[in-house]
């Protein structure tokens, strides 16, 4: 077959893709332009028309949340799709025909030394913007993370001043707060991860505390600022950190410089109306000495880049988040490519250099040979903490996260029939979906009794945020509009809710598209309530724990929230979580998001779902497609 039937053949799949919505029409764009490209070189006659197919699954990944287009992995990439078309799709990509160096001669490809559309870069194929983001990312991580010429005494003294219950016997545990603590002294770049309730704002409060203190008794006052990628992440983290200052055993001077307001990554960084710029960046960098960044999870790759790129050169950054949780909704798994200590290690475990982890034996006290073995200076930036202080030992959450994350999926469904009271499995029949309607209408009603006796808006946004459905899906009745659908009726029909056309008061609304102006973002969330007159305001809460009022009118895109997304919810915690897993088997749910979504559950976790479901879900990690983690680690 010549050239151009190939070209034609591949065009024709390219717009079947398409006409099925198996593509973004986004997609067949830049594969046309990518082709228009190709056809223009003159200069070369090597057959290039598998460039325009691939151009279109790079652009495809994206919306996936995948950075890059590893070509070995082809089949993983369109697992579902119809069977034809996969086979049919390897037929036009012969193996012969995606040789790197054959690929990197076309016109629209470089490997990454010169600017083109595409970039090669060990077998995984990028849009030229994110190789670029990956590369800085990369780049600027291990020029942060070199080690810092420290007073070994003076730290250990610092140390046992901040944690003086863990000057340890010869039989106590280690303290994973203290050895976090002395992690991050380390370095300018530092991760602390830990599952719901092992302390991290505890021990990032304790390390600010520390570094307030190294600096004043150098004769300056640091410059800190604390951000989370949502405004609900910034007011959490604002409460837990102004919570955790008053208890140090430091001076007040010292803790009057720890600060307790947190605000959004956008907000930090200063949108530019009407474009994708900030106005911090490398040329007008933050004020700032050290940022601390919690929900490190939700940053997807591109925030990251430009996150780092506005530090000044002098700065210091620390980020919190659970390394095993979801990856964010756009592109990339930053915060898990980070901690890919498993990349490396064949035991799992976070393992220090030996330089390392002889400076942790003498501050911590602990015992070298307890956290040496690293064989990549990426470990030594990072620090796990261990010990949940939320869950007793005979916490149904905290043993079924323990056993969703570890991949145990026959012992999951075996833990629902334990005598926990905190958690509770609901087979999934057509009668048990009335239940599960039922369940959530009573979670809302202390919320929407406060919205009928006209209470303040911040204790009517409390109360919502005490039970919450969450779902894996968007579509259909186990998705959230079918869900969202189902309960507003509920709810209507017991007169809790008085629906006249779209708005009432009690509504509950998610903004979807970010409004830089009224500074609102995509997962903020606000009920809308009426005053005394009857005209309806929605009110958000802010990282200070006040609500903002806004008419309805003036809002961005938004959808009614009874029910979210696992992935909208995190960054939030809910005292009661009912969730729902659909029955039939879908590639997209995975082992992380069941961990998220029973991770935000404080007190109470009702899954409805069938147990083959459960199982399968348990059982199938995400692996998004990146070559970060290997060019850190």
């Amino acid at each position: 077959m010549d050239t151009g039937q190939q070209l034609q053949q591949r065009s024709q799949f390219l717009s079947q893709l398409k006409a099925m919505k198996l593509i973004r029409p986004l997609d067949y764009q830049f594969a046309r332009f990518i082709a228009g490209q190709e056809a223009s070189d003159e200069i070369d006659s090597t057959d290039n028309s598998v460039v325009p197919l691939l151009a279109a699954l790079t652009s495809y990944q994206l919306s996936r949340g995948e950075v890059c287009l590893p070509l070995n992995q082809l089949t993983q990439v369109v697992a579902d799709w119809p069977q034809r078309l996969r086979d049919h799709l390897l037929q036009l990509l012969p193996e012969q025909l995606l040789d790197e160096q054959r690929l990197v001669n076309s016109r629209t490809i470089s490997s990454g030394s010169e600017e083109a559309p595409l970039v090669m870069s060990s077998g995984r194929l990028y849009l030229y913007r994110y190789w670029r983001y990956e590369h800085f990312v990369a780049d600027t991580i291990k020029h942060l993370a070199k080690p810092r010429q420290l007073n070994i005494d003076s730290v250990r003294q610092q140390l046992g001043q901040l944690f003086p219950e863990a000057d340890k016997a010869e039989n106590q545990e280690t303290d994973w707060q203290k050895v976090a603590v002395a992690v991050a002294l380390s370095r300018r770049f530092s991760v602390i991860s830990g599952g719901p309730g092992t302390g991290k704002t505890t021990t990032v409060t304790r390390l600010l505390g520390l570094y307030v203190q190294q600096a004043m008794a150098s004769g300056k006052v640091p410059l800190i600022c604390l951000a989370a990628p949502t405004g609900k992440a910034a007011a959490r983290l604002s409460e837990s950190i102004g919570s955790a200052k008053a208890r140090l055993p430091l001076t007040t001077d010292i803790i009057e410089q720890i600060p307790d307001h947190a605000t959004t990554l956008h907000r930090l960084l200063g949108p530019v109306p009407n474009s994708r710029q900030f106005k911090h960046q490398r040329d007008n960098p933050l004020h700032l000495d050290l940022l601390v960044v919690d929900e490190a999870s939700m940053i997807d790759l591109p925030m990251m880049a430009r996150l780092l790129d506005a530090l000044p050169e002098h700065a210091s950054v620390i980020f919190i988040g659970d390394k095993d949780q979801l990856a964010s909704v756009e592109a990339g798994s930053v915060l898990g490519d980070i901690c890919a200590w498993d990349f490396v290690a064949g035991d799992g475990e976070l393992r220090y250099q030996q330089q390392q982890a002889d400076y942790l034996a003498a501050v911590c006290q602990i015992k070298p040979g307890e956290v040496a073995g690293g064989c990549s200076a990426m470990a030594d930036s990072l620090a796990l903490l261990r010990k949940s202080y939320r869950f007793r030992a005979d916490s149904g959450i905290g043993r079924l996260a323990g056993l969703i994350n570890s991949g145990q999926a026959k012992a999951v469904p075996d833990l629902f029939r334990q005598s926990f009271d905190d958690i509770r499995l609901e087979p999934l029949t057509a009668d048990s979906y009335g239940q599960l309607i039922r369940d959530t209408a009573v979670g809302y009603r202390d919320y929407l009794s406060l919205v009928n006796s006209t209470a303040e808006p911040e204790q009517v946004l409390q109360a919502f945020n005490r039970s919450q459905l969450l779902a894996m899906v968007r579509q259909g009745p186990y998705g959230v509009e079918g869900l969202n659908q189902a309960v507003e009726q509920r709810l209507s029909g017991e007169g809790l809710i008085l629906k006249q056309g779209g708005w009432y008061s009690g509504r509950p609304i998610m903004i979807s598209r970010n409004d830089y102006q009224l500074g609102l973002y995509n997962g903020d969330i606000g009920i809308a309530i009426a005053d005394q007159s009857g005209e309806l305001r929605v009110w958000f809460e802010q990282p200070d724990g006040s609500a903002r009022g806004i008419l309805p009118s003036r809002l961005p895109e938004h959808e009614t929230v009874y029910a979210m997304t696992v992935h909208k919810s995190q960054g939030s915690e809910f005292e009661q979580v009912i969730m729902l897993l659909p029955p039939e088997h879908n590639p997209l749910l995975t082992r992380e998001l069941i961990y998220t979504g029973v991770t935000r559950a404080k007190q109470n976790f009702i899954l409805y779902t069938t147990t083959s479901a459960l199982q399968q879900a348990v059982a199938k990690r995400t692996e998004r497609a990146s070559g970060l983690a290997q060019w850190l680690w």
